[in-house]
């Protein structure tokens, strides 16, 4: 089978090395802008293969593969399609998960080949979870494969009733925190531990004049790190 693949970030480059090493898969060329999916019309590959790709396919490029195109999606589709899945489960309480789908016009919406559900927690940065996702996605991927590869799969397709979806700049709306705005404390550290991801200073807040950045850090009681009592201040 011959692929190319689209998109690399940490998770694509662990799919993108593990694919290589497959016998009886030549992955001809890597795909990462939009400008090079001309390469697919050049190549006419059995199968595109992305993850992490930030650019909507057109349709006469997903026509070309025979044996169709396949994204993996860190959520629970067809809950927070599109931009920062992790974010938006943790905010939204929306299920947290992973998806391998086939590819259609639109981000995120095409069939569902397989999805696996990722355990949360209320201890969970948006980094946390961003890093359980990632090695379920793997996961998922290398058990999946073999029916993907001989074309043994069952599809389901998605609700558009259920499913979210949210940009770049629902995100940065979300970082930016009024200091007046009415909420609870549970949406309040939700929020915040969901916009934690160090070193990136997301969450910010202006207070007098001046920018803040803020991060949270939410420890479970009875974790093995945390001495026994060390929450506890006497005076």
């Amino acid at each position: 089978m011959e692929i190319v693949f689209l998109g690399i970030n940490d998770i694509g480059n662990r799919v993108y090395e593990w694919l290589c090493d497959r016998d009886g898969v030549t992955v001809s060329a890597l795909v990462t802008t939009g400008s090079q999916l001309e390469l697919v019309q050049t190549l006419e590959p059995d199968m595109l293969v992305s993850v992490g790709y930030d650019h909507l396919v057109p349709a006469d490029i997903l026509e070309i593969p025979p044996d169709g195109c396949v994204n993996i999606h860190p959520s629970y589709l067809p809950f927070n399609r599109g931009k920062s899945p992790n974010v938006w489960s943790i905010v939204e309480g929306t299920p947290a998960g992973v998806t391998i789908h086939y590819m259609d016009e639109e981000f995120d919406t095409g069939d569902m080949i397989a999805q696996r559900t990722v355990e949360t927690d209320f201890s969970d940065s948006g980094k946390d979870l961003h890093r359980r996702l990632e090695s379920a996605q793997f996961d998922l991927f290398t058990d999946v494969w073999p029916d993907i590869e001989s074309g043994a799969v069952d599809v389901t397709s998605q609700s558009d009733e259920q499913g979210t979806y949210h940009t770049t700049q629902d995100f940065l709306d979300l970082c930016k925190l009024d200091p007046d705005e009415t909420t609870t404390v549970r949406e309040l550290l939700n929020r915040l531990r969901a916009l934690t991801f160090q070193p990136f200073d997301n969450a910010q807040i202006e207070v007098d004049g001046e920018t803040y950045y803020v991060d949270v850090d939410i420890r479970k009681e009875g974790r093995d790190d945390d001495p026994d009592e060390s929450h506890l201040s006497s005076y």
